[in-house]
């Protein structure tokens, strides 16, 4: 076990998020006895025990939101000065540059910035700090990756030609329509088996647009009252989006479900994924979405890359609410089949599996 390359993973937290459930599929894929992730964290996460059962090493330090910007500017300074890392893989999208400049004042020879998002969240401060901090990308990154196109003009406009494309991979499999597991979960969810079921899977955030989602939903089902939507996530708007749901009378209409482990699961019971987030990276949920052959509406803010070709993502435009009630009664009308071409995912370079391989050759590479 001595010989493997640790990698250093840095992430706020490893809880169910994107980034991180990428990060999760990937290190359950790669061989281990070469490859092993370790990961420098801020908070708690739902995924630290599956981590230390793995052999990975989890390290912490606070954030800047509760330390302040010099005293976490201190920890990460002296972190990497008694860190024994060769490769750093930072995914923090702009606050990677502050990981990357201490892992540079520490010699650390490999430092990876990763994109995985089209713009940052928060305040006009909040902002700006990001902005700042991603003014040392270039210099103090030795390596660029992104999920996407897009993600990666925005985080690296002026390193274009050096970046690499890592994709999202899913574990295709995991995510195959079964009408067995359809059954299950409708059941467990309390939903009838007449009712078309919308659902979405993310954090309660500015950025997922929950409350244009649920002002859509609020439209749809006055027109279908057997429609129904279940929400999978949670996060500071989480509150209020339930207090909009009440004000539309819609209480029992709208499932919110909290965090969910079984992501793969949830999806057999939906008939239709509603995504109109105002930005994002790459999102594995509309992979897996695809991967559990389900018809997609998203924002034309998200990048073409999403669509697997299966003729299930329709991309429409924020400005126009009666054009996705318009296109979901145009899917609610037509009986599609669950079924999807088993190698779809793969030969889009969407499967864990080549992920995995792909990364693993990365690493090895870089690190000789």
């Amino acid at each position: 076990m001595g010989d493997a390359i640790r990698i250093l993973h840095v992430v706020v937290n490893m809880n169910r998020g994107g980034a991180e459930t990428l990060l999760m599929n990937l290190y359950r894929n790669v061989d281990r006895t070469k490859i092993q992730f370790d990961f420098l964290t801020c908070k708690p996460g739902a995924y630290d025990s599956e981590i230390t059962e793995m052999g990975g090493i989890i390290h912490r330090i606070p954030y800047v939101s509760d330390s302040g910007h010099a005293k976490y500017i201190q920890a990460l300074d002296q972190f990497f000065v008694n860190a024994n890392y060769r490769i750093v893989h930072a995914h923090m999208d702009k606050m990677s540059g502050f990981v990357l400049r201490s892992a540079k004042k520490a010699d650390i020879p490999i430092r990876i910035a990763h994109s995985h998002n089209t713009s940052s969240e928060g305040g006009v401060a909040a902002k700006a700090y990001k902005w700042f901090a991603g003014t040392f990308i270039a210099s103090c990154a030795t390596h660029f990756l992104a999920c996407s196109n897009m993600a990666a003009q925005w985080l690296f406009a002026n390193q274009r030609s050096k970046v690499m494309l890592m994709k999202n991979g899913i574990e295709s499999e995991q995510f195959a329509y079964s009408p067995l597991v359809r059954e299950e979960i409708r059941r467990e969810l309390q939903l009838p088996p007449e009712a078309f079921v919308l659902g979405h899977v993310g954090r309660f955030n500015h950025q997922k647009n929950h409350a244009f989602l649920i002002d859509v939903f609020a439209q749809l089902n006055r027109e279908k009252p057997n429609t129904m939507l279940v929400l999978a996530g949670d996060g500071p708007l989480r509150e209020e989006m339930e207090r909009k749901v009440k004000s539309l009378a819609l209480q029992h209409k709208v499932k919110f479900l909290g965090v969910r482990s079984d992501i793969a699961h949830l999806l057999q019971g939906l008939d239709m994924f509603v995504f109109p987030s105002l930005h994002e990276g790459l999102p594995v949920t509309l992979i897996e979405a695809q991967g559990a052959g389900l018809p997609c509406m998203i924002s034309d803010e998200i990048t073409q890359e999403v669509d697997m070709g299966i003729r299930l993502v329709e991309r429409l435009p924020l400005a126009d609410k009666e054009i996705w009630v318009h296109q979901m009664k145009v899917v609610m009308a037509r009986n599609k089949s669950r079924r999807i071409p088993a190698s779809s995912l793969s030969n889009q370079g969407y499967d864990i599996r080549n992920t995995a391989a792909w990364t693993e050759g990365f690493y090895l590479g870089i690190s000789r």
